[in-house]
């Protein structure tokens, strides 16, 4: 296993902890869990710059990196709906673009295509941690309009990232 498919094993390691430290409901945990997700956030970074730059991209990788990134905003925008710091709705719409477009990866990689992340799937992607890090962040005021706007955005861009996703890439669902 090479540096980069560690640091998106750490990354997975990460969530739980990340959980368990949000739902103490202290603000020490608070800052801390914040951190803990920062520092996840920043890994996906990390391991996606080792593997290109020097060679180490591998199928572990290609299958885990997303999978890792997925675990960790949903699993804390799943969290942050408990905790009612983000809209049911909105959980409902990312679970439901990020399985669609797992779902069309799949039928894609059988046809033998990969089809990388574009620049708006990255700020799809941006935008969601930087919500989260933000909605973890314990003096946050939840009902805070640059709060519930950046929410508003997150989702949006997610949707948007969706569907652009699914129509530059539709010839992949013709027979």
């Amino acid at each position: 296993m090479n540096l980069a498919n560690k640091i998106t094993v750490f990354r997975i390691v990460l969530v739980p902890l990340y959980l368990v430290l949000l739902m103490q409901h202290s603000t020490v945990a608070g800052y801390i869990a914040t951190g803990v997700f920062v520092l996840a956030s920043l890994s996906d970074a990390l391991d996606g710059y080792i593997a290109r730059a020097h060679g180490l991209v591998t199928n572990f990788g290609k299958f885990f990196d997303p999978l890792a990134d997925k675990l960790l905003v949903c699993s804390a925008l799943i969290a942050m709906t408990y905790l009612g710091r983000f809209p049911l709705w909105g959980i409902i719409l990312i679970v439901a673009r990020e399985l669609t477009i797992t779902a069309f990866r799949e039928i894609a990689a059988a046809r033998g295509v990969i089809i990388a992340a574009d620049k708006l799937g990255k700020l799809k992607a941006v935008s969601q941690m930087f919500t989260v890090a933000c909605l973890t962040f314990p003096p946050t005021p939840y009902h805070h309009p640059a709060i519930w706007m950046l929410s508003w955005f997150a989702v949006s861009i997610t949707i948007l990232s969706g569907v652009t996703y699914i129509y530059k890439n539709l010839h992949v669902l013709k027979d």
